[in-house]
């Protein structure tokens, strides 16, 4: 091959080269796109380490943009990750004190984790800005921390279906934005506390499946609750006060509790959906009133001390006798006729 050739050929494939092959300007912009912020980054391989690097979190590759991993969102504003939503995961371990590490979140959940144990960390108080907390499905336990009444703008808290016990702090009924309470399926005893009076929003409150006890707060008659669910508790003596006209109650669940009141002295919202005050020791007629309750889709007053005839009409008709059965003396269609 003579010199001019080979030259040519040099040239050709340095030219090939240069043109395959990335400028300083076009690495820095591939830098440039990355959103994720360093510290959130650093925070989010902390917890991936800390719940000993699971599949579930497999996408969560170091040295590529956090914002495109796996139950990790980013605000398109502030690049900053907002939303941690972890669930369903064969994770092992305890909630990690990073999360802790992620200022801007609004949404921190880890549910249907059934191997996640320990306590809530008390690093959680850092997210000023969580809205929403969800820590169900798991089997996180001890007494839930008053320490969460510093998360100031939640307003929803879920931390249904774990091990928790102790009694409810009273210090929940501080968050001033607080709508969705879940503390049921848990282990929980004491009273409900009076303060939970205080909310002012229209509520939606779920405490069943514990071992709550005493009276139901006579405060609770100054709260709209949108649902109240306190069945399956140890709970004793009046509940009348949890019914009201003009609210924006749809279910009320009283049931497989020790509750006495007198029934026929209560008053019904119309927009009521879904009563049930079944097996408890709760006396009276049943109200004429309940046949105007246009919406009602379920009713059970079984297992009571009610007497006199079950009033006809409206929805009521739509029930058979197992709403009203094993009561001492209510009589009428669909139960026996009135003697």
């Amino acid at each position: 091959m003579d010199a001019s050739l080979a030259t040519r050929l040099s040239f050709l494939l340095t030219l090939l080269l240069l043109t395959f092959l990335p400028s300083p300007s076009s690495c820095r912009s591939l830098a440039t796109t990355m959103r994720c912020n360093k510290h959130d980054y650093k925070a989010l391989m902390e917890i991936k380490a800390a719940l000993g690097n699971p599949y579930h979190l497999a996408s969560w590759v170091p040295n590529t943009d956090c914002c495109n991993w796996y139950v990790v969102e980013c605000d398109s504003t502030t690049n900053r990750i907002d939303q941690l939503t972890i669930f369903q995961a064969n994770i092992t371990g305890q909630i990690p004190a990073a999360v802790g590490d992620l200022p801007y979140l609004n949404t921190l959940v880890f549910r249907h984790i059934t191997n996640l144990t320990g306590t809530i960390p008390s690093t959680i108080t850092k997210l000023k800005l969580l809205t929403y907390l969800q820590l169900s499905w798991t089997n996180l336990s001890g007494p839930i921390p008053s320490f969460l009444s510093e998360l100031s703008n939640l307003d929803l808290l879920d931390l249904s279906f774990n091990q928790f016990t102790g009694s409810i702090p009273s210090s929940l009924s501080s968050l001033p934005k607080l709508i969705t309470l879940h503390l049921d399926r848990n282990r929980l005893t004491g009273q409900i506390p009076e303060s939970f009076g205080k909310f002012k929003q229209s509520m939606y409150l779920f405490l069943s499946h514990n071992n709550l006890s005493g009276a139901i707060p006579n405060s609770f008659g100054d709260v709209d609750f949108v649902r109240i669910d306190l069945s399956r508790n140890k709970l004793e003596g009046d509940a009348s006060m949890v019914f009201k006209a003009n609210a924006s109650t749809q279910t009320i669940d009283l049931s497989r509790n020790l509750l006495m009141f007198n029934l026929s002295k209560v008053v019904f919202d119309s927009n009521l959906l879904s009563l049930d005050i079944s097996h408890n020791k709760i006396y009276g007629n049943i109200p004429e009133a309940i046949t105007g309750l246009n919406n009602l889709q379920f009713l059970n007053v079984s297992y009571n001390r009610l007497c006199g005839e079950i009033p006809q009409g409206g929805k009521v008709q739509n029930f058979d006798s197992y709403s009203f059965f094993h009561n001492k003396c209510l009589c009428g269609s669909p139960l026996a006729a009135c003697k």
